[in-house]
């Protein structure tokens, strides 16, 4: 006779042996599943991490992380390579918590994908704060359009230092017509979390809008994104 295995918590209770966490970690999924939102950052943390890390308390980590980082979505943001130096992470984990960050990613940008981007202004935002806004060096990217608006291509043009990233309105308008593109959106991000555009990048946004301008490809906006917001270029009247 087959006998089925107790659940973690019905376990947890039979056998006073079991380790501390088990019937925590299953009151906090029956926590989760029933009200998700009333979770905090922590607590959400500690059930991921708990998918990939299953014979310990992964609390302390949690909280540990959360302390290092700043917060979730900071922790989720990290590079690689600082996770894993991160006491009580390991590369499997590291990798784990890089693919949850690349799935929020994903699905934000399926808002966003195959409809006009003017009308999924709020959407488009959501989507570059997820991706850009937490980064620890400067990105640009350029966002294409065709006739109606509609997103054709997303694709990361330049990566720089902490606060410079190189942009070359040649290259900019190679690709542009190669995609067959009718206009464009400049992103690019701001690690010191401040989204108030340089000079430097009034000077080069003006540069690419003039050399697009000359094959006859708009630039609809530029934003600076930053974990404090986003500044759009035309809603300032710097475009």
């Amino acid at each position: 006779m087959t006998v089925e295995p107790a659940l973690p918590g019905l376990a947890d209770q039979a056998n006073p042996d079991s380790p501390h966490y088990l019937g925590h970690r299953e009151r906090l999924r029956e926590r989760f599943l029933a009200e998700p939102g009333a979770l905090p950052d922590y607590e959400v943390l500690e059930l991921l991490l708990a998918s990939v890390i299953p014979r310990k308390d992964t609390k302390p980590l949690a909280k540990a992380l959360i302390d290092e980082f700043g917060g979730f979505a900071e922790v989720l943001a990290a590079p690689t390579a600082v996770l894993e130096a991160f006491k009580g992470v390991s590369a499997t984990t590291a990798a784990y918590l890089k693919v949850v960050e690349h799935a929020a990613q994903r699905m934000l940008q399926l808002k966003v994908a195959d409809k006009p981007v003017i009308s999924s202004w709020d959407a488009l935002l959501d989507y570059c704060n997820a991706v850009m806004a937490r980064l620890p060096v400067e990105q640009f990217r350029l966002l294409f359009l065709d006739r109606k608006n509609v997103l054709v291509a997303d694709e990361l043009q330049q990566q720089g230092t902490v606060d410079h990233t190189p942009l070359y309105p040649r290259e900019v308008v190679k690709r542009a017509l190669e995609l067959n593109a009718s206009a464009i959106i400049m992103v690019h991000n701001h690690p010191s979390g401040d989204p108030t555009p340089s000079k430097a990048d009034i000077e080069m946004t003006r540069a690419v809008r003039d050399a697009l301008r000359a094959v006859g490809i708009a630039v609809h906006d530029h934003l600076v994104i930053g974990r404090k917001g986003h500044t759009s270029f035309k809603s300032v009247g710097l475009l």
